[in-house]
């Protein structure tokens, strides 16, 4: 299964490389935290480390490293805006409960 990402996310996340001005992509990862067990990360990438996976998506790059892929198989990126807020959604199948908060997520 593939990783994607959304031409909304993908706009968002050009944006930031160009205004970065350097970077291979955009890291998805998962670190443990929470009160559901997991959150997930998002980081800039400059250099591929041993065990990457990319995908490409509507003209972005997306890495994940091996410890995160398990998670993450399937993942769509998104961005929306709800109401004043605004930032990326993670659309993950692998995913069998959120927290109330919305912070963490349980696999």
């Amino acid at each position: 299964m593939a990783v994607s990402v959304t031409e909304k996310a993908a706009e968002h996340i050009n944006k930031f490389l160009q205004k970065r001005g350097k970077g291979l992509g955009l890291r998805v990862g998962v670190r443990t935290t929470g009160c559901s067990g997991m959150a997930y990360k998002l980081e800039f990438v400059d250099a591929l480390t041993e065990g990457d996976t990319v995908f490409e998506s509507n003209g972005v790059k997306v890495i994940v490293d091996p410890k995160s892929m398990p998670y993450l198989e399937g993942i769509e990126l998104d961005f929306a805006r709800e109401g004043l807020n605004e930032g990326f959604k993670f659309n993950n199948p692998n995913e069998k409960a959120r927290c109330g908060c919305g912070e963490s997520f349980t696999v």
